[in-house]
């Protein structure tokens, strides 16, 4: 949410891509979801950004391997950086920048098969909920922008928007999100919302980041 905020032109997309799967339904299904690329891509920069681990489970060498001129011995613990490779401008144009676009008929997938993404680890050690959580990510993310515009309070712009992070076993923003949540008065596909960017924080109601999520 907090890129999505910082990035109005990626949230009014995304909203145009729910607004049309949802057709006017009081929420939008978790059937329709692998209908909407859009939302897919945004889950999978904010990832790439911001993995959830920025270093994975701590693997152990069998063998003796040369790995770019290194020598690693048998039984050397060795700790993968998810959160430098996600950054990696080898492997990204414009690594430090959130564009969804990058994964738009792009191939690359969780599954760890694709090792310059890797925010749920790869192979038999890789996160055994992957599924789960993707699909709640990307269920309650698609009707949250599909039922609510969100401002930053008290005429705060989203350029001003601290997206420090504390990094530790996880990562976290160090000041938590607070926003306003309006309801949005579409639900017609086609139909465009006019939304005042001066709208006073009382029209609205505070979510944190407590309550995001839970799904509110």
């Amino acid at each position: 949410m907090s890129e999505l905020i910082k990035h109005p032109k990626v949230m009014k997309k995304l909203q145009q891509e729910a607004t049309e799967i949802g057709q006017g339904r009081s929420m939008i299904p978790e059937e329709d979801l692998e209908k909407m690329k859009y939302l897919k891509a945004v889950v999978k920069e904010a990832l790439r950004l911001h993995a959830p681990l920025p270093l994975l489970v701590a693997r152990e060498a069998r063998h003796r391997v040369n790995l770019m001129g290194y020598d690693i011995l048998p039984r050397t613990q060795v700790i993968i950086n998810a959160w430098a490779i996600g950054r990696d401008p080898v492997s990204w144009k414009e690594p430090e920048e959130f564009m969804p676009e990058k994964f738009l008929n792009n191939p690359i997938e969780y599954k760890g098969l694709h090792y310059e993404f890797l925010p749920f680890g790869a192979g038999r050690r890789g996160c055994p909920g992957l599924l789960f959580a993707i699909v709640l990510i990307e269920h309650i993310l698609a009707n949250i922008v599909y039922k609510f515009n969100f401002l930053l309070p008290n005429s705060v712009k989203d350029v001003d928007l601290d997206m420090t992070e504390a990094n530790g076993v996880t990562i976290q923003r160090k000041s938590p999100l607070l926003v306003v949540a309006s309801p949005r008065s579409h639900y017609m596909v086609g139909e465009e919302e006019d939304v005042d960017e001066d709208e006073d924080e009382d029209s609205g109601r505070h979510l944190t980041s407590m309550e995001r999520s839970q799904g509110l």
